[in-house]
């Protein structure tokens, strides 16, 4: 990427950079002073984290994700949600001859994780699409819905169609579910659209979440990327063995963090707020794209346009790069990726009005 931000940095009114998913809007006032509210933190935090947040947790199931009658013990805070992808396969015990299997287009932190237990990644949507050697093998299902890059979400039936998969195989779904809170048009709830739904959704589980994990993060939401605040929820027996397995690597969330996280997870007007600015940006943008000459795939919740101008990737960024404006490469996110580009909405709204005002310029 390095020669594309050089020139998209030659432009005379600035840079935009939309090629990453950081948060640029301001930490909520209310989550700064719970965290320095909890700043005399001489002793040590615990890993499965405090009653009060994990109750925040389990709350904040039942009153956003329409997951009723979780049990706090069945929760625990992460080090961020990137950590927790990362390292799972290596605390589920998985290693040599283990198939991790993760979305066809993802980001590469699924592969990651694999590689650091020794056990192989596979690329699929559907535990069908494998041959019956590899399907055999499967012991950690990744899906990610809002998707990252793509915007994709999985429906109700699609999620019960592969935990269905993924039991009959005796593997673990793992759902990384951070962009839930950001759904648009059908997805929308605040615009009459339906909540994205959760693994752990009653209507997933049959009544069970044996086998199933809910990974979640406020770094989107709540703009705590600089908090590594993040949970896992589900199975309450891999839970039990994570919170020991994690106890003796110092895998720990501050307090802080963790106090912090309570009082995010309790306010949801911060939430809606944030998500205004992110639709309105979303509407500013889509129209100047698509004059621009892309079509944009998916893209149904998250902070992500996935868009395609019927051209090698890299070419696409260099028309891009010309206006002053860097994206993310679809081929960073494997080899479906390829002639698609990331368009993030995490651009302050002087930017993104600059990068509108570009692209109109020249469509």
């Amino acid at each position: 990427m390095a020669p594309y931000v050089a020139t998209a940095s030659k432009h005379p009114d600035g840079v935009v950079n939309l090629s990453i998913g950081t948060p640029v809007d301001p930490t909520p006032g209310l989550i700064r002073e719970a965290l320095a509210s909890a700043s005399d933190a001489h002793g040590y935090p615990t890993v499965h984290g405090t009653a009060p947040l994990r109750q925040a947790v389990v709350d904040w199931f039942a009153s956003r994700r329409g997951v009723p009658g979780l049990h706090p013990r069945d929760v625990m805070p992460t080090v961020g949600s990137k950590e927790l992808v990362a390292w799972l396969p290596f605390l589920l015990g998985l290693g040599s001859g283990d198939v991790v299997v993760r979305p066809t287009v993802a980001y590469p932190t699924y592969d990651i994780g694999a590689t650091l237990a020794g056990a192989t990644a596979v690329a699929a949507d559907d535990l069908d699409e494998l041959d019956a050697a590899t399907r055999a093998k499967v012991r950690l299902v990744w899906i990610n819905s809002p998707g990252n890059p793509t915007g994709s979400v999985r429906d109700v039936e699609s999620m019960r169609r592969i935990v269905a998969q993924a039991r009959e195989n005796g593997a673990v779904v793992a759902s990384d579910e951070c962009y839930a809170e950001l759904g648009w048009g059908a997805w929308d709830a605040q615009r009459g659209g339906e909540p994205v739904p959760s693994v752990l959704d009653p209507r997933v589980t049959g009544g069970s979440t044996d086998g199933l994990l809910s990974v979640y993060s406020l770094s989107k939401q709540s703009n705590l990327a600089g908090y590594r605040a993040a949970f896992v929820a589900g199975d309450a027996a891999i839970m039990a063995n994570l919170v020991n397995s994690r106890k003796h690597a110092g895998m720990i969330v501050p307090y802080p963090v963790q106090e912090a996280m309570r009082v995010a997870l309790g306010d949801a007007d911060h939430v809606l707020a944030q998500k205004d600015l992110y639709r309105s940006r979303r509407e500013r943008l889509v129209p100047a794209l698509e004059k621009f000459g892309l079509t944009i795939h998916d893209s149904d919740a998250g902070l992500y346009l996935w868009s395609t101008a019927g051209e090698a990737t890299w070419d696409t960024v260099a028309r891009f790069a010309g206006l002053g404006i860097v994206v993310g490469p679809g081929v960073f996110y494997g080899e479906a990726g390829s002639g698609f580009v990331r368009v993030a909405l995490t651009g302050t709204d002087e930017r993104i009005d600059a990068a509108v005002k570009r692209l109109n310029s020249v469509a």
